[in-house]
């Protein structure tokens, strides 16, 4: 009897390995009979009939959307959900060009209370957003409607979005808020220099966001990082066009909550407006801070305002720029950051009156000028920087404290 158990044992255990592999496996391709999406058409109910199987099922599953173009008004997926879920996107989805027919918050496409999502395939979301660039006055009328978000993800958690691309999103191309333990590896955000407000990613009020091998082309910032943002790392982004990479901005409203532990590192920009920069609002509501904040290895080519402190920033002119930031700056390092700029102010720090900056270092900083409204130069008021292999020039010698 012992001999037959012991046989028995190993194949009972395969059997029960293979049937638990079979149920995680099973993916929900909304081309099937089931679901009845085609390529070419609307596949919005399709897409919500997969996620509500797949967010009911008890083991882990995969919705797929195969190779293929198709159209998709938009919704938000929400959890909580019983098990993981791989949404594996292989072809293109299309946001309707007349943002009237898109959902009416401002997003196209959420994810919501979600944990353990997978967001992979090599596909495409396509926010045809061209004709929404052309009517977007927020520039000049700060009563504007908002317009849609591509990707926003609320409350996500350990998960990771892989080898996929958003494109010519209406609005920011991803917002991530109160997000934590998300890895964001091998992503795409394309987008012309000309369009208006499509930030590449946004953070806010996050933890341990994790992002590398990703390229980034667009109309503002390529990745801005908001209040209440903590533990972020940037690692390997290829930026241009855009803006730049940017803390902030910070300051403007009330309920804002510190940012902390903020690390960029091996990053190359091209042709963007400016390089990494922190930037918070004058005459603040209330007091915050930005501190443990660390660019490092980083590339300019072509770059307008490499390096930048900007506790002025006052868009529009909707700021009272005599009053001083409430938002404390410490603990900020820019090292080993080369490469070329079209401005001739390399390094540019403005500080605070109110809450100047402390402990600010700038180490083996080796930036040329390529153009011609004189010699290359650094401002800075509101701080004594440490610099450690820093040419003149780049050294913001009045007031600077050298290492």
């Amino acid at each position: 009897m012992g001999l037959k158990l012991k046989n028995v044992l190993p194949m009972f255990v395969f059997l029960l390995l293979a049937c638990t592999a079979k149920a995680q496996s099973a993916a929900l391709d909304v081309t099937s009979a089931k679901y009845g999406g085609k390529p070419g058409s609307d596949i919005t109910q399709a897409l919500e009939k997969a996620w509500t199987d797949a967010c009911a099922s008890t083991t882990p599953s995969k919705i797929v959307v195969p190779k293929g173009t198709f159209k998709f008004v938009g919704t938000t997926f929400k959890g909580p959900c019983k098990a993981a879920i791989e949404f594996q996107l292989q072809g293109t989805l299309q946001a309707p060009v007349d943002g009237s027919q898109l959902p009416k918050d401002d997003t196209w496409i959420g994810f919501d209370h979600v944990d353990g999502l997978t967001l992979s395939g090599g596909g495409t979301f396509d926010g045809q957003g061209a004709q929404s660039w052309k009517n977007n006055d927020c520039n000049k009328n700060r009563q504007c409607k908002s317009k849609h978000i591509n990707l926003r993800f609320h409350v996500l958690t350990n998960s990771k979005i892989l080898d996929v691309t958003s494109k010519d999103s209406k609005n920011f191309h991803v917002n991530l808020q109160k997000c934590e333990k998300v890895e964001i590896n091998g992503f795409t955000i394309s987008a012309p220099k000309e369009s208006m407000n499509t930030d590449g990613i946004h953070i806010g009020r996050s933890t341990g966001i994790n992002i590398t091998d990703t390229t980034i082309g667009t109309g503002d910032d390529c990745i801005s990082i908001g209040d209440g943002t903590k533990d972020l790392t940037v690692t390997n982004v290829a930026c241009g066009p855009g803006h730049g990479i940017a803390i902030g901005s910070l300051g403007r409203y009330p309920e804002e909550e510190p940012v902390s532990g903020i690390n960029i590192r091996k990053c190359t920009l091209t042709d963007t407006t400016n390089g990494v920069r922190i930037k918070t609002w004058p005459a603040s509501p209330k007091d915050s801070t930005a501190s443990d904040i660390h660019f490092e290895d980083i590339t300019m080519v072509n770059v307008g305002n490499p390096i930048l402190i900007d506790q002025e920033y006052c868009p529009w002119n909707e700021c009272k720029k005599g009053v001083p930031s409430k938002v404390k700056i410490s603990n900020v390092s820019f090292k080993n950051i080369k490469g070329t700029c079209t401005d001739p102010v390399a390094v540019k720090l403005v500080c605070s009156k109110g809450l100047p900056c402390e402990n600010v270092e700038l180490s083996d900083i080796d930036l040329k000028y390529t153009g011609d409204k004189g010699p290359i130069t650094s401002v800075c008021s509101n701080v004594k920087p440490t610099m450690n292999r820093v040419a003149q020039p780049l050294a913001c010698a009045t007031g600077a404290a050298a290492a």
